[in-house]
């Protein structure tokens, strides 16, 4: 076990105790925007799903009840724009970072192969190349790597932590270049449904991959969208071979989404007034602490989609974290998420409305 272990980095969110400790000294109590973790109640239409569904004493199918296969192609054509989606086409997962993490252990990716993903990233990817043994490289533009090796490419748009999107054109050139050196793209686009100032467009949209999801595969999680980071809600899409070989692995290893969050899943799928209701709630939270921070000194990068903002004052990202701790903010040092961020910090805008006012309060 140590062996395993040994491979993989520090785990990060360690290093934000103490601060943290400090934050929470504050007179007021702490405003927590590191982590951006939901925080609003589940939905009542899902909750109730769930219970309805609560007498399971079944296994559940890795695959997914026809239902849910159902709510998953139907909300891909109506949602994403890939009108080729059928069954075969998609996999639930016990949550997207179980996904990450596993990827490519499951792809059997190992020595001599490379896992690329962007310069700044959700440290998981990097997590999920060394625990198969494979080679991690990042990037700044994907197509500038040396496809040599390379047998699987994340990509990551809305980003995280940045925020930023990739443009559709950008995305049919990646999608091309791919295939031409016969590269697997997994596309990780969970933050998809929140873009602010820029309309995210997935891998699978007919005009990205020409109806063909040859080489493609996109990721999906209902943790953000619908406040399901409890329930471990998601499921990629795509490439039919790829996914098929994944079903078989997955089968052996008993990876299955319990019968009840499959249900939630479907409810959750099967809604849309949930999701811009949830979504004028995080605008409003955007907007105030984007003002509070602006006028505190700091200025925001990219952060045109997802649920944080890029902020930064030109100084070392602990810097930073330190002095808002001493406001009795906590956020994430950028330097979670490659040397990159060396600069920045990363504020969720995950907060309760009472908790985000309370921010810009100390903030101004």
């Amino acid at each position: 076990m140590a062996a395993v272990s040994d491979r993989l980095p520090a785990f990060p969110w360690d290093k934000l105790e103490p601060y943290k400790a400090t934050a929470a000294a504050h007179a007021d109590g702490i405003v927590d925007l590191s982590v951006g973790t939901p925080v609003d109640p589940v939905p009542d239409l899902i909750q109730r799903a769930l219970v309805a569904a609560a007498d399971s004493p079944g296994y559940p199918t890795v695959w997914g009840t026809p239902a849910l296969r159902d709510a998953i192609t139907g909300w891909l054509r109506g949602r994403l724009g890939a009108s080729a989606a059928g069954h075969r086409n998609v996999l639930p997962v016990v949550g997207s970072k179980e996904l990450v993490a596993w990827l490519p252990t499951q792809l059997g990716l190992g020595a001599g192969d490379k896992v690329a993903y962007p310069r700044l990233a959700y440290p998981t990817y990097e997590v999920g190349a060394r625990l198969c043994g494979a080679e991690a490289v990042v990037y700044d533009d994907p197509m500038e790597l040396d496809p040599a090796g390379v047998k699987l490419l994340w990509l990551n748009s809305p980003s995280n932590p940045t925020g930023k999107v990739i443009p559709k054109e950008d995305l049919v050139r990646i999608v091309a270049w791919a295939r031409e050196h016969g590269i697997l793209i997994f596309s990780d686009e969970c933050y998809l449904e929140l873009g602010w100032e820029a309309e995210p467009v997935s891998v699978l949209h007919d005009d990205v991959c020409g109806g063909s999801y040859e080489g493609l595969v996109a990721v999906h999680s209902l943790s953000k969208r619908s406040n399901l980071a409890g329930y471990r809600a998601a499921f990629i899409a795509g490439d039919a071979a790829v996914l098929g070989e994944l079903l078989e692995i997955r089968k052996h290893g008993g990876m299955m989404t319990p019968a009840p969050v499959q249900a939630a899943t479907v409810a959750a799928l099967g809604d849309d007034a949930h999701v811009e209701e949830q979504r004028a709630r995080y605008a409003a939270r955007r907007e105030a602490l984007r003002t509070a921070l602006e006028a505190h000194g700091f200025r925001i990068e990219h952060s045109e989609a997802s649920l944080y903002l890029w902020a930064t004052r030109d100084e070392p990202c602990w810097d930073t974290v330190a002095h808002l701790a001493g406001l009795g903010i906590l956020v994430a040092p950028g330097d979670f998420y490659g040397e990159a961020g060396a600069k920045f910090v990363r504020v969720a805008f995950t907060a309760t409305d009472e908790r985000v006012a309370a921010a810009v309060k100390r903030l101004g």
